[in-house]
């Protein structure tokens, strides 16, 4: 889980690439380690994440999408909220800018940092 943020994806990190404009349900529940039926039932109970289908039914998420796949992640594994604790916030706040994600992701890779400085100092 240490890359949640699209802006972050290998594709991305070389400017000739292409951007993904689709993303699995497998790429999705790999991205986040969780099972596809967590990613069914978030879609089944949060009405911001609206998937396409293909015509054999595969749900293919946006990136907008994903960042509230993410984003609810966040709020519901990280922060410990309840679903309906989950729903209000985001109907109150609506979105969390990018940037906000990238401030987290980033304090984030410094943590990991400082701890691997520690270890080593033992």
């Amino acid at each position: 889980m240490d890359n949640l943020l699209p802006s972050n994806t290998a594709e991305e990190e070389d400017d000739d690439a292409p951007r993904k404009y689709y993303f699995s349900m497998g790429e999705v529940c790999e991205m986040l380690d969780v099972a596809p039926s967590l990613i069914r039932y978030w879609h089944s109970e949060f009405p911001d994440i609206r998937p396409l289908k293909n015509k054999k039914g595969n749900r293919l998420f946006r990136p907008q999408d994903l960042e509230t796949i993410k984003l609810i992640y966040h709020l519901l594994k990280e922060r410990g909220f309840t679903i309906q604790g989950a729903k209000d916030y985001l109907k109150s706040q609506k979105r969390i800018s990018k940037g906000d994600f990238e401030l987290i992701e980033s304090l984030k890779k410094v943590r990991a940092q400082l701890q691997e400085l520690k270890d080593s100092l033992k």
